[in-house]
């Protein structure tokens, strides 16, 4: 039976960046749409950074409603993973796509005179609140 993880341990399964994040919208036609993004943490909040003339937003501005899936492992003994359900929102204002631009970079570890300082063209994000976490940890 796989253990659980806790908020904490979800945090940092997180912010160890095991791999891409995968968001999972549904389409116009009713049927998922699944794809792999780059992502960072703030808080409880999920972001990944997006070009913004993207189905996966017109989704989203459609059905809010969306899930993330991160794993890790090679084999049963090993896999953890999390999926997270929760309400998903488009940001395409350009002085918020600069202040996530920025946020990001800090998370990398860039320097502060090396931040971005104008936003990118045709920059947005999608940012989740969580609403609910499922996990399961297969090496507890």
């Amino acid at each position: 039976m796989p253990g659980q993880l806790t908020r904490q341990q979800a945090h940092e399964f997180l912010d160890s960046k095991p791999g891409w994040i995968t968001l999972t919208t549904i389409g116009s036609d009713g049927f998922p749409h699944t794809v792999p993004l780059g992502y960072f943490r703030l808080g409880d909040e999920i972001l990944m950074g997006v070009r913004s003339q993207t189905s996966k937003l017109r989704n989203i501005r459609r059905n809010p409603k969306v899930s993330l899936l991160l794993e890790s492992g090679k084999s049963r003994q090993d896999i953890k993973g999390l999926m997270i359900q929760g309400m998903a929102s488009v940001h395409t204002d350009p002085e918020e796509t600069l202040h996530y631009a920025r946020e990001a970079a800090k998370l990398r570890g860039t320097p502060e005179t090396e931040l971005p300082t104008k936003p990118r063209p045709g920059a947005a994000y999608i940012r989740v609140v969580p609403q609910r976490f499922r996990s399961w940890d297969y090496s507890a």
